[in-house]
């Protein structure tokens, strides 16, 4: 037996070596930091306000309540911001997905007429843009101010989803593409019958970034709309917050303090709350995320 097999000997453990085990503990340090934060936030959720003061840095309470729940979900605020988000969703995610789409197809094509020149402008707008001042004008000069569009359109495409999905697309044989043209397929059936069947990775993927992206988001909300029934989800609970936390701080008495409410534990249980559905689609799109990921990020 060499002297580097005989060290090799040396160090294993079973079927793992010593540095399997070094690496699984680095991942479990590595999992707690990450896990005992979030169960932090839930604990605290179902925590009462005295417990709270206790033991802020609790991973079960020991009496558990509803109550921050409760003062949550009846503010009927958040079930239109729940309404308002889904509207967003259902409208803009199929539109992102279109344009991002087409787009990455027609780029990835060797043949498409101006190629440099778009992909040129789309790079140029990852590094530069007019502002937010300029954007408003735009939406303001076609009167979609004011409605849930102007959301929509901001949000409905990503130069950096494109250019993704574009390398992905870059990748899959040519030869696919002129058999159909010589049955006669055109660009559009090309798309919808044989690219996007065989690209169910690197849609997933985006699909994933664009869901994240519209139900987060909460800036482009409060730019362009004023309606209180027409804010979104985290627009909805950021006022909530505001508002409890405005309470507690002007109450002037241990009694005003209780009927206010406990504002840190409405703060987790509105992060808990606008969790929950995209922790609830993740793993619906988890198979094909990390291959799409991959994929997509290397110039073939």
């Amino acid at each position: 037996m060499s002297t580097a097999t005989a060290k090799r000997h040396k160090y294993r453990i079973g079927k793992m070596t010593f540095l399997d085990y070094t690496l699984l503990v680095v991942l479990i340090i590595l999992s707690l930091m990450i896990l005992i934060p979030f169960i932090n936030v839930i604990a605290i959720s179902f925590a009462s306000q005295k417990e709270y003061a206790d033991n802020p840095m609790m991973l079960f309470p020991k009496h558990p309540t509803l109550d921050a729940y409760k003062a949550l979900f009846n503010d009927g605020r958040i079930l239109t911001g729940f309404w308002n988000t889904l509207k967003i969703l259902v409208v803009g995610l199929p539109l992102s997905l279109f344009l991002t789409s087409t787009m990455a197809y027609g780029l990835s094509r060797d043949k498409f007429p101006g190629k440099k020149i778009i992909f040129f402008l789309v790079l140029f707008t990852m590094i530069f843009n007019g502002g937010i001042v300029p954007l408003y004008l735009v939406m303001k000069s076609i009167h979609l101010t004011g409605t849930l569009w102007s959301v929509i359109l901001v949000g409905s495409f990503s130069a950096f989803n494109m250019i993704l999905m574009m390398n992905y697309f870059q990748g899959l044989p040519d030869s696919l593409m002129e058999s159909a043209r010589l049955d006669g397929a055109g660009e559009w059936r090309i798309l919808f019958s044989i690219v996007l069947p065989l690209a169910a990775p690197i849609m997933a993927t985006i699909t994933l970034f664009y869901g994240v992206a519209f139900w987060n988001g909460w800036y482009d909300a409060m730019i362009f709309l004023r309606k209180a029934d027409m804010l979104p989800l985290q627009n909805v609970l950021r006022t909530i917050i505001v508002e409890s936390s405005t309470n507690v701080s002007n109450a002037s008495s241990v009694d005003a303090l209780n009927k206010t409410g406990f504002s840190t534990g409405m703060k987790m249980a509105s992060v808990f709350v606008s969790m929950v559905p995209i922790m609830c689609f993740f793993p619906l799109l988890q198979k094909h995320f990390a291959k799409g990921v991959l994929t997509g990020a290397i110039k073939t």
